[in-house]
């Protein structure tokens, strides 16, 4: 393992040496409107803030009233210019399609064409499948994946027509591995990854670019509440890959978009994960595509390593609880 560690990272060392020495062209958005969806908190906040300081037109979105203006008054702290307009829609659900439709059209009127429009509304409820309640599931689904759909819809024919635009959807590292317990959200992020690639492929032709968000476990007042019924094989695996600043996950959302580029991801971890889950997405340079070729063989082999170590915490809790049950029956027969 040591050796692969070694050949992964000089690989990566080569990677950033290939990106510094063919520096993408970076896209502006100063004075241009960009939208937020669950903007009012968590990496979204973070990005909205970010774009402020790019100088656009920011409006969020999302459920909460009382976060919503909150959020608001942070993120006016940001702009860079007098004519920089920042506007919350209060109470838009991503799951009704025509009210959010018919706040889109009114956040135009008010604030002009959408240029970007990032969708960083999601929840995750962690539990073993047989445990979730159909609400939970059907709740997973609406809002992770409805959700995407619906903004997708109501923007895209807009950009459209404009024949010019950026669209971000937020997916996860679960949209690349099935985990212990996040089977229902890691299956509707999969769906946001199948619906960001499709989407690329509709929109390229008019100018119009897709990213797709993968961000680590993230400091976030959604990844605290997904923390309370987290089963303990999840909380091991999940704590491999660290714990992620959102404005830092942000920042890197915000610059991947501007280039461009399909993937967005952030850590060493994800980097890994990423590259071996690329498949048949597009890539932005043909160096890309050798580094990839390059190294796919040898990130197999690592991937091989990281699927059996989570499946031994699996049957490690699994055994641990079996002894705990072992003892609790012997304890009531004495």
């Amino acid at each position: 393992m040591i050796l692969l560690t070694i050949l992964i990272v000089a690989t990566l060392v080569f990677i950033m040496l290939a990106l510094v020495f063919q520096p993408l062209r970076k896209k502006s958005i100063y004075g241009k409107h960009v939208v937020v969806i669950g903007g009012s908190s968590g990496i979204g906040k973070s990005v909205a803030m970010l774009a402020a300081r790019e100088g656009a037109n920011v409006t969020i979105i999302a459920r909460n009233i009382d976060r919503l203006e909150e959020a608001k008054q942070e993120i006016q702290k940001h702009v860079v210019n007098a004519d920089q307009q920042i506007i919350s829609k209060l109470s838009v659900d991503v799951v009704d399609y025509e009210s959010l439709d018919n706040n889109i059209n009114q956040i135009e009127d008010q604030v002009g064409p959408i240029y970007m429009m990032v969708n960083c509304a999601g929840m995750a409820i962690c539990g073993k499948t047989e445990d979730l309640t159909l609400q939970e599931i059907k709740q997973l689904i609406d809002v992770n994946f409805l959700g995407s759909i619906y903004s997708v819809k109501s923007i895209l024919p807009r950009l459209k027509e404009r024949k010019d635009g950026i669209v971000v959807l937020t997916g996860s590292q679960a949209s690349l591995m099935g985990i212990y317990g996040l089977s229902v959200y890691s299956g509707c992020k999969f769906a946001v990854r199948g619906l960001a690639e499709a989407v690329h492929m509709e929109a390229k032709p008019y100018n119009i670019s897709v990213t797709l968000a993968l961000p680590p476990d993230t400091d976030t007042p959604g990844f605290a509440n997904e923390n309370k019924n987290k089963p303990e094989e999840t909380r091991i695996i999940s704590e491999a890959g660290g714990l992620a600043n959102p404005d830092d996950v942000a920042k890197r959302l915000l610059d991947d978009a501007l280039v461009g580029k399909f993937f967005s991801y952030y850590g060493f971890e994800s980097s890994i994960l990423t590259s071996l889950c690329v498949g048949m997405t597009p890539a932005l340079r043909p160096i890309e595509v050798i580094v990839q070729t390059v190294i796919l063989g040898p990130l197999r082999l690592l991937g091989c390593y990281y699927v059996t170590t989570f499946h031994q915490v699996v049957q490690n809790c699994y055994n641990d609880r079996k002894n705990r049950e072992l003892e609790v029956d012997t304890q009531k027969i004495q």
